[in-house]
């Protein structure tokens, strides 16, 4: 493969009105295997593409099907589930499409080889693996489907999480210090653990960690925050875990200035990968502008009647600039004496949760008590953690360890692009 290739591959081109030059193409043309993957598709994809988004059912041989006898969309998704021979798939494809057509993959391989095959080597835009979450979506996929769109996000910067109870005592902030020292130091991804609660909040004490007054002085004084003022200000837990916390006498008032939770963000996300914010949803400046300022949002519910009932009037709330169209929903403590069944909650909601954590008191009890985290990060929670930290921060294959699959093996590595114009 050409260094030249690889290094075009790496950019995606804009999707500009005269590149494609009839108006007869469809915009955006989607074929995929699985109804899962069909909902997130039309979830997340149905504002981003200007002229409709068709989605629908099979493989990548009838995308190359269809396409011999239908003009090329500008942007086309296919789906290479269950090919022996995806890359071959793919080639095959190539000959019946226009060649400025965008192609962005999903498939089941979680392989880095084969995510440079794709991307690299036949010109992908992208490519992601089943099973394909919304932030996934919309972080990797959105930006190509609308590229005229403003770039709220940053290329270079961590990701910031909020993590909000539907109401008191769900658990929400014992899910945001597991999914914080989750990255930290299980993933090994530098993070930090931020409370915005200044007078009650008890994260750090969950992580055993210390508070201090550098918070409050972020607050007070935005114009002092820098990456300098970040390092001293967090707390370290382990060698990628720190905590931003304070505990103010219950008799003082900060005075949030205006903007300062927008800074704050950007400092840590100039140090950190991952910026996990327990806020609770109150009527406070500086909780609503934590709120607005993520790129997730987390909400936690407990099986209770009036859990439920908060939960829909939160998910009700617009998105953040950055954001997907709803909250990722955490049913957590499933199976509580005298809780909702599953069942019960997904009718009262009319939709199910992305992520369930069953009852666990004497496990989250024990590891709250000892302020030791990696007590409380096994069975169960843990699956719990992990399905939570892929719906809410996907990582790119190519940061990934994988080696190289059979499929890989058996098929010829490809030396041309065969998506995509050249520039």
């Amino acid at each position: 493969m050409a260094d030249n290739d690889v290094l075009s591959a790496g950019a995606a081109p804009a999707v500009e009105a005269s590149a494609v030059g009839r108006h007869d193409r469809p915009y955006l043309l989607a074929f995929v295997t699985d109804p899962e993957t069909e909902a997130v598709l039309r979830e997340v994809l149905v504002d981003a593409a200007p002229q409709g988004l068709d989605v629908r059912r099979g493989n990548v041989r009838a995308a190359v099907a269809t396409l011999h006898k239908t003009p090329t969309p500008k942007i086309l998704i296919v789906d290479v589930s269950g090919e022996e021979q995806p890359l071959t798939a793919l080639a095959n494809l190539s000959d019946v499409v226009e060649p400025d057509v965008r192609v962005l993959v999903v498939g089941d391989q979680e392989n880095v080889n084969f995510y440079r095959q794709v991307t690299r080597g036949l010109g992908a835009l992208e490519y992601l693996y089943k099973p394909l979450t919304r932030d996934m979506v919309a972080r990797y996929f959105g930006p190509l489907v609308q590229p005229q769109a403003a770039q709220q996000e940053a290329v270079h910067g961590g990701r910031v999480v909020t993590v909000t109870g539907a109401r008191g005592g769900v658990g929400a902030t014992t899910i945001a210090a597991h999914l914080a020292w989750y990255f930290g130091v299980a993933a090994r991804r530098h993070t930090v653990l931020l409370d915005p609660n200044l007078h009650t909040g008890n994260a750090a004490m969950l992580l055993d960690a210390k508070t201090g007054s550098g918070l409050r002085t972020a607050v007070e004084a935005p114009q002092r925050i820098d990456e300098l003022f970040v390092e001293r200000a967090a707390q370290p837990v382990a060698d990628r875990l720190h905590v931003l916390a304070g505990e103010e006498r219950l008799g003082d008032q900060p005075t949030y200035v205006a903007g300062a939770a927008g800074r704050l963000l950007d400092a840590l996300r100039r140090r950190y990968n991952f910026v996990v914010a327990d806020v609770p949803f109150a009527p406070l400046a500086f909780y609503r502008d934590l709120l607005d300022g993520a790129h997730q949002r987390v909400l936690v519910m407990e099986p209770t009647l009036a859990a439920v009932r908060e939960t829909l009037r939160l998910l009700g709330l617009p998105s953040g600039p950055t954001q997907p169209r709803r909250a990722v929903l955490v049913l957590n403590r499933l199976g509580l004496p005298g809780g909702l069944s599953r069942a019960q909650v997904e009718q009262a909601l009319k939709m199910k949760p992305d992520v369930c954590i069953p009852y666990l008191p004497r496990q989250l009890g024990n590891a709250a008590s000892m302020g030791e985290p990696e007590a409380g990060q096994k069975g169960p929670f843990r699956q719990g953690l992990v399905d939570l930290a892929r719906e809410v921060a996907f990582v790119r294959l190519l940061d990934s360890s994988m080696g190289s699959s059979k499929d890989l093996l058996r098929e010829q590595r490809p030396r041309r692009r065969l998506f995509g114009l050249r520039k």
